[in-house]
């Protein structure tokens, strides 16, 4: 037989091995309430694990996993590749999914959308740097000239996707910089994330950020101004911890409204995350760094240690030196 022929079977039977390896490893060796998985340290220095979920949830993951992997085992395409690592993502994985997207990326090497979705959950396990690569590359590699519709993974309450790739990118991209301190590359990529904010949810979550942005850069006065978007008859779907924090920059929420959250919102420790950050950062801008310390650490001692928020803490105390 042809060398080259020979040659070309083995790395495709390699390749295979390899891909298989990645799809043996989503069965777990044993059941998931024995066993945490370790995925990060936190920039406090803690050991991160995966999440202990309700009975009811976990079969709900486990059977969106298992049908993810079942068409990614059908047909290896760049969607079902992406479906296959958002799937493990959600089950807390973060590290198998980042495996997943990379296999793919060898696979689909100008999938800017693989791109996006790993660079996300390179923010998930807070190697930064590895995300803003990401991202700039799928900045770069991303259609201008339209917008395309993201697919939730958890549907909303209309049961209809608000949010698109270009967007994502680019406010993930802002996100990893701020995470960083990097202040000035944060707010370049927000004020490209507006450009593509089409619907008030999402412009809610871009001014946020943005506003809080400007503030670290000590611009008090363009913070004010993106506030002018903002306006109570916003119709939010989504984003209701973002609209909250905005409205209480604006000085039309009270303070410890934003803080007190119900026992009864079933997302409750990310509720806790984001609006706490929030409130964490209105008392840092008025000046009591004290009270600041006492939110934030309110918020690192809930659960959901992946959302924006409980990072962003995370970043802060840090640089606080608590």
């Amino acid at each position: 037989m042809n060398k080259l022929i020979i040659i070309g079977l083995v790395l495709v039977l390699a390749c295979e091995t390899k891909e298989a390896k990645v799809v043996d490893e989503l069965e777990p060796k044993v059941p998931r309430k024995t066993k945490k998985i370790f995925q990060t340290l936190s920039l406090l220095g803690d050991s991160l694990f995966t999440p202990d979920y309700s009975v009811e949830r976990q079969a709900r993951l486990d059977s969106n996993l298992n049908i993810a992997n079942k068409n990614w085992q059908d047909d290896p395409s760049e969607i079902n590749t992406i479906w296959l690592g958002r799937r493990v993502a959600y089950a807390g994985r973060y590290r198998q999914a980042i495996d997943i997207f990379s296999e793919g990326l060898t696979r689909y090497p100008e999938s800017y959308k693989l791109l996006r979705h790993r660079g996300h959950r390179y923010i998930s396990i807070r190697e930064f740097d590895k995300a803003i690569e990401d991202f700039k590359k799928a900045a770069d590699m991303m259609p201008k000239d339209r917008i395309e519709i993201e697919p939730d993974g958890i549907p909303n309450s209309i049961n209809t996707p608000l949010s698109s790739t270009q967007f994502n990118i680019w406010y993930h991209l802002g996100l990893a910089y701020y995470l960083k301190g990097e202040f000035e590359q944060a707010l370049r990529s927000y004020k490209e994330c507006l450009k593509v904010s089409v619907n008030d949810d999402l412009q809610s979550a871009t001014v946020d950020w943005l506003y809080m942005t400007y503030r670290r850069l000590g611009r008090t006065e363009e913070a004010k101004h993106a506030l002018i978007a903002v306006h109570e008859n916003m119709t939010i779907i989504e984003n209701s911890s973002y609209f909250k924090r905005l409205m209480m920059y604006k000085d039309d929420l009270p303070v410890d409204s934003v803080l007190n959250v119900s026992d009864s919102d079933p997302d409750l420790d990310l509720t806790l995350a984001t609006q706490g950050y929030g409130v964490g950062n209105w008392y840092l801008y008025n000046g009591d760094t004290t009270k600041a310390i006492e939110v934030f650490k309110e918020v690192i001692d809930g659960k959901h240690w992946s959302a924006f928020g409980y990072i962003a803490v995370e970043a802060d105390l840090a640089r606080l030196d608590h």
